[in-house]
C-alpha cells in the first residue's frame, strides 16, 4: 500500500516541480527525431539504389532539422528555470547535469558535423526538396572521410547517451518510484 501511495504522490506533482510547457514539448519534439535519424542513419549502408538516396535525403533532412529544434530547446532551456527536484541527491545531479550537457552538445554538433560531411563529398543538402543550403565547404573527399568518421562516433556516442538518459528513467521511475519522470511529461 506505500508503495502505491508514492507512486500515486508522484503522478502528480506540484506544478512547481515541472519543466515549463515548452521545455516538455521541445523535449519528446527532440526525443522523437532521434528516435527515427538515428536508425535511419545506421540502416542506410544496408539499403539498396536506388532507396539509399531517398534514406540520405530523409535522414540529412531530418538532421538538419534536428539542429534548429536543438538550438530553439536550447534557448528555451537557458531562458526557462529549472524545477526544483529535492528528492535528487548530489550524484544524481551531477550524473544527471553531465548526461544532459553531453545530449546537448552531441545533438548540436553531429547535424553540423554530418552537413559539413555530405557537402565535403560534393552533395548539397536539398532540405526536404524545398530549398538548398549552400555548401560551405567545397568537395574534399579526405575531409569528407574524417567528418564521416567523427558522425560515426557521435552516432554511437548520442546512442549510448541515449541508453544513459533511459536509465536514468528506469532508475526514476521504477526503482527509487520518484516524481523525476513526470516533471517531463
Amino acid at each position: 500500500m506505500a508503495v502505491v501511495e508514492k507512486i500515486d504522490e508522484a503522478a502528480a506533482p506540484a506544478e512547481r516541480e515541472r519543466y515549463a510547457p515548452s521545455v516538455r514539448v521541445m523535449h519528446w519534439i527532440v526525443a522523437l527525431l532521434v528516435l527515427f535519424i538515428l536508425p535511419v542513419g545506421a540502416v542506410i549502408k544496408f539499403i539498396a539504389e536506388p532507396y539509399k538516396l531517398t534514406f540520405y535525403a530523409i535522414h540529412e533532412s531530418l538532421g538538419f532539422l534536428l539542429l534548429w529544434v536543438m538550438l530553439l530547446r536550447l534557448l528555451i532551456r537557458i531562458t526557462k528555470k529549472r524545477p526544483p527536484g529535492p528528492w535528487l541527491s548530489p550524484w544524481e545531479r551531477s550524473v544527471s547535469a553531465t548526461v544532459h550537457t553531453l545530449l546537448y552538445v552531441a545533438l548540436i554538433v553531429q547535424p553540423i558535423i554530418g552537413f559539413l560531411m555530405t557537402n565535403a563529398f560534393g552533395f548539397p543538402l536539398d532540405w526536404f526538396g524545398i530549398v538548398t543550403i549552400p555548401s560551405p565547404v567545397g568537395p574534399d573527399n579526405v575531409l569528407g572521410g574524417w567528418l564521416k568518421g567523427v558522425h560515426i562516433v557521435l552516432g554511437y556516442s548520442i546512442l549510448v547517451l541515449f541508453l544513459l538518459h533511459m536509465a536514468g528513467v528506469v532508475h526514476h521511475h521504477l526503482l527509487k518510484r520518484d516524481p523525476t519522470l513526470y516533471r517531463i511529461i
